[in-house]
């Protein structure tokens, strides 16, 4: 068993977190089937073991542990890190996860790690991670936050990675593809005058991840599915996967002829095409 520390993935903490005293109520049977397939052991003990690094170094650290290569196409319509501008990057989310992880490892080294990505406010629990993240929690205090934190974000001198989708991908009729995209990304890069990078990423999870899925996003009131992530995750291990980039989108692309979310399908279309 891995020593777990304040830094560490621990069920028993976040349970007490998000429920207070009522976290005493939950079965143990019921936490102990959660540290399974969170791999809590697992992961804790590549927190252990990748504790020196932050950052774009710890996200490189998670895709060798995760033995996952990268065929990159386009790399070269990667905007130049010293051209005094600044991207938004905006992917498919076809994992939930790697996809997260890898993207941030090739945007971190390119732009010598001036870039944060908005994640699920539990993720921070991961403190290699942390420094380029931007919590969210749409269910709780940070839900009335959230406005307030992606205008931190593009006001700042990082350029931004997005997954527009907000969710991971989804099977519908034996097609993997993103649910629709927000808007948000097209509003704030015409405000902030930032072009818009597209990038693809391929690949997908199991046959059992998107069943139950759209299960849950057909009978259930929260996203369950998300518990399977991690395990979803190390299913992936030692796999290829194709990172397509695009052209940069100028920001004057998005005008009045279309709404917000207009462009934002328009885009995420543009992605598929890559």
């Amino acid at each position: 068993m891995v020593t777990v520390n304040e830094k560490t993935v621990d069920i028993d903490s976040i349970l007490k977190a998000k429920m207070g005293g009522k976290a005493k109520f939950v079965p143990r049977p019921l936490v102990s089937w959660l540290k399974h397939i969170v791999h809590q052991d697992e992961v804790n003990r590549f927190l252990w073991e990748s504790r020196g690094v932050v950052g774009t170094e710890w996200l490189e650290e998670c895709v060798r542990y995760l033995d996952a290569t990268l065929n990159i196409v386009g790399e070269e319509n990667l905007p130049p890190k010293d051209d005094g501008r600044l991207y938004t990057f905006v992917s498919n989310h076809p994992l939930g996860g790697e996809d997260g992880v890898a993207l941030g490892a090739i945007i971190g080294r390119h732009y010598d790690g001036r870039f944060r990505y908005l994640v699920n406010d539990l993720l921070m629990n991961l403190p290699g991670l942390a420094p380029v993240s931007i919590p969210i929690n749409k269910t709780g205090k940070q839900g009335r936050d959230f406005p307030k934190m992606v205008e931190a974000g593009f006001q700042s001198d990082n350029h931004m990675l997005m997954f527009p989708a907000g969710l991971c991908s989804r099977r519908k009729n034996g097609v993997v593809r993103d649910i629709d995209w927000k808007k948000t990304f097209i509003a704030k890069s015409v405000e902030y005058k930032r072009d818009v990078v597209p990038i693809h990423f391929g690949g997908q999870n199991s046959n059992f991840f998107y069943r139950l899925a759209n299960f849950s996003d057909r009978f259930l009131p929260f996203n369950f599915a998300m518990l399977f992530l991690v395990d979803e995750m190390y299913k992936n291990v030692h796999k290829t996967f194709r990172v397509a980039i695009g052209k940069p989108i100028p920001w004057q692309t998005f005008d009045k002829s279309r709404k917000p979310n207009e462009w934002a399908q328009w885009v995420k279309d543009l992605v598929y095409e890559l």
